[in-house]
């Protein structure tokens, strides 16, 4: 019987909350909307043929607050004081590819968008400050770029605030804010320059002989010296990590290194392994296996990494043995040690592993 009441009581319960009238939204007076560039984006489903592939460029996200008799510049919206270009939460924008905000390159990701408005300027910042209503307390540090502009005054009074987008060229729009007789249009540009910051693998360059990287300091006989092999590697850290094992295992396919596969040039022809190879540049990767490695040498190049790799680009393969122990090598390193006239050896070290690539000239 208490088993009964029990259910009984959790049943009431739970009916009585389903009872309960749900609240709906009511539509805001200041009505969320959006505009795309190009604006055909939002509707390609409908475009016929190659045009349904479109993709958007920008999008924006904004209320669309009402004029309703008020002087909005200078007085609803004062001079001197930052703006959200809207109502309710912060104006978001979308952009789809690296763009150029005044001079400056901006990543593809959503940003919130603000305007500094003053009677002869507006100041438009783009931040990478999210989830913000309005522009209360927002933190400046994260003002990714900033352009200012000048505002015309429009003839027609416009009573909802508006945001469209103007093509400019195939490389560049306007993004175009309309409210009451005024007009602002923020330039977009879509060829930004993309610099990159540091590599947390950078690259470097082993050279055969050594001395064949500054035969511009050299004096005498030496100045004649030509380069035989050059390598061009990145160099990524071990960072306290079990490098051939877990990181590196066998079986992996590696390409001696990280980001862009390693190349090497040889300026002669050379025989590697018992492998007659011409003079030429080649990606060079490992095979990781127990104990030894096959080294590969192959045309398909320039590559990131070892996706989609191509084998029928492969030009000569050679077994060659690793050995591990004595010092621990931070970074991936590569040099050569010359063993005779004719022969040097491309030494691999990285933590405790160590590998041989035996080069002989044949000149």
């Amino acid at each position: 019987m208490k088993y009964f009441f029990t259910i009984s009581l959790t049943l009431f319960f739970a009916f009585s909350i389903l009872a309960q009238e749900t609240k709906w939204p009511d539509v805001d007076v200041s009505a969320l909307d959006a505009t795309y560039y190009p604006q055909e984006a939002a509707w390609r489903n409908y475009l016929e043929e190659d045009q349904r592939n479109m993709q958007p460029m920008v999008k924006v996200l904004y209320s669309r607050p009402l004029k309703k008799g008020r002087a909005i510049f200078g007085e609803l919206v004062p001079f001197g004081k930052e703006w959200r270009l809207g109502a309710n939460e912060a104006t978001t924008i979308t952009f789809y590819n690296a763009v150029d905000i005044g001079g400056t390159a901006v990543r593809p990701g959503t940003y919130t968008v603000f305007a500094d408005v003053k009677p002869n300027t507006w100041t438009i910042h783009f931040s990478s400050e999210r989830g913000i209503w309005g522009n209360a307390n927002r933190d400046q540090d994260k003002t990714v770029a900033s352009v200012t502009v000048s505002p015309t005054k429009v003839d027609e009074v416009r009573e909802a605030l508006a945001i469209t987008f103007q093509k400019v060229d195939e490389m560049h729009c306007n993004m175009v804010i309309e409210w009451d007789q005024t007009r602002v249009a923020v330039p977009i540009a879509f060829n930004p320059i993309m610099f990159r910051g540091l590599d947390a693998s950078p690259m470097d360059i082993a050279h055969y002989p050594s001395n064949s990287a500054y035969t511009n300091y050299l004096e005498g006989e030496e100045k004649n010296i030509a380069p035989k092999i050059q390598v061009e590697y990145s160099r990524p850290f071990k960072k306290g990590r079990n490098v051939f094992g877990d990181l590196i295992k066998p079986g992996d396919m590696w390409r001696i290194g990280a980001n862009e596969a390693t190349e090497i040039v040889l300026f002669e022809d050379m025989t590697v392994g018992g492998e007659e190879i011409q003079a030429g540049r080649y990606a060079l990767l490992a095979e990781i296996k127990d104990g030894s490695w096959d080294i590969i040498f192959s045309k398909d190049f320039p590559s990131w990494g070892m996706v989609n790799r191509d084998e029928s680009k492969d030009v000569a393969r050679i077994n060659i043995p690793v050995k591990t122990g004595g010092e621990v090598l931070e970074n991936l390193s590569i040099t050569f040690e010359e063993k005779s006239d004719s022969l040097v050896h491309m030494m691999i070290g990285w933590d405790q592993t160590r590998a041989e690539i035996p080069f002989e000239m044949n000149k």
